[in-house]
């Protein structure tokens, strides 16, 4: 297997449910991954993108580099790390890489990002892109954002609610809130819809789980 072959395999596994060994190894958390996300409005009161961090755990970080450190430095440099952007920019487009916008209750598509930027730091993979509405989306009414794996399979995180931030005059007529459901409720409240059909496809309920930026302007 060349090295190209292998990166591919060892990204797309991880990100890419579709690629798992069975239905119900998507049911839980495998990649741990804390997040920062920045809402960018334009001075016309448009979304105009989505900055996203991303920060893996360690674990998953050193089985990264096992597979894409070609020249076996023990470090991943250069196109080791540009192989690993384009591969995930290449993997999530069917799931608008983890980045859900919801417009007065309408899902919202994203573009496919330029450029997904690699780093490793202090032995920890980071992402860095930029998503922009795959049309323009006005902030009006209720908008919701957030990052969430809808397979489960990777466990989103925001440790604070400073992580998720706007950025542009446009939102001073918003009203802002960062909900963070609380999964006991969640599950009292949606005990018929969460059978057994649920955890061997959790798609369509994970996004009730999620932790969201929630968005209300005049």
């Amino acid at each position: 297997m060349d090295g190209s072959t292998r990166s591919l395999a060892a990204i797309a596994a991880a990100f890419t449910v579709g690629l798992l060994s069975s239905g119900s190894a998507s049911a839980h958390p495998h990649v741990f991954v804390d997040a920062r996300l920045e809402v960018v409005a334009d001075d016309n009161g448009y979304v105009k993108q989505l900055q996203n961090v991303w920060r893996f755990d360690e674990f998953f970080s050193s089985s990264v580099i096992l597979d894409y450190d070609t020249n076996m430095d023990n470090k991943l440099t250069g196109d080791e790390l540009t192989d690993i952007g384009d591969t995930v920019r290449d993997s999530l487009g069917d799931y608008d890489y983890y980045t859900q916008i919801t417009d007065n209750g309408e899902d919202v598509k994203l573009k496919k990002p330029d450029v997904i930027h690699a780093d490793m730091k202090d032995g920890q993979l980071l992402l860095f892109f930029a998503a922009e509405p795959a049309k323009p989306l006005k902030l009006s009414g209720h908008l919701t954002f957030g990052v969430y794996d809808p397979t489960l399979y990777t466990a989103i995180d925001f440790q604070s609610d400073d992580d998720i931030v706007t950025m542009g005059d446009a939102f001073n007529q918003c009203k802002k809130a960062i909900l963070r459901p609380d999964p006991d409720e969640v599950i009292n409240e949606n005990q018929d819809a969460l059978t057994a059909a649920f955890f061997s496809d959790p798609t369509d309920m994970s996004k009730l789980f999620a932790t969201k930026l929630d968005i209300r302007c005049d």
